[in-house]
């Protein structure tokens, strides 16, 4: 089983900044990353990280958000940058395990980020 401990998110205004934190505990972590879903919209990918340190980010996020790994510690942070107010979600950390029985998704709780205009 792997438990994730999310923190950071908050109340900003536009142009600000935040940072989100989630550490991972058992299992070795394949992929590791962040999706947001804002009210009434579908959870979206936001960027997420291999433990190879290949990255993926959304377009609208690009140049804005910069997603780290550290695997010793199985955690990923997200520094997230000139935040928008289309920013506004809950954020969930994601973590991917990859077995020989498949792959195996895992969720963390959820931090609410809001972006003030």
């Amino acid at each position: 089983q792997v438990q994730l401990v999310e923190s950071g998110g908050g109340l900003v205004q536009a142009g600000g900044s935040l940072r989100l934190s989630c550490a991972a505990s058992g299992s070795i972590i394949n992929a590791m990353g962040w999706y947001r879903q804002a009210p009434g919209k579908q959870r979206e990918l936001v960027a997420a990280i291999t433990s190879g340190g290949s990255t993926n980010y959304a377009d609208s996020v690009k140049g804005r958000f910069t997603i780290s790994r550290d695997n010793a510690k199985n955690t990923v942070c997200l520094q997230m940058n000139s935040l928008k107010p289309e920013d506004t979600a809950v954020y969930y950390c994601n973590a991917v395990r990859i077995t020989g029985y498949g792959q195996f998704d895992y969720w963390g709780q959820g931090t609410q980020v809001t972006v003030s205009s």
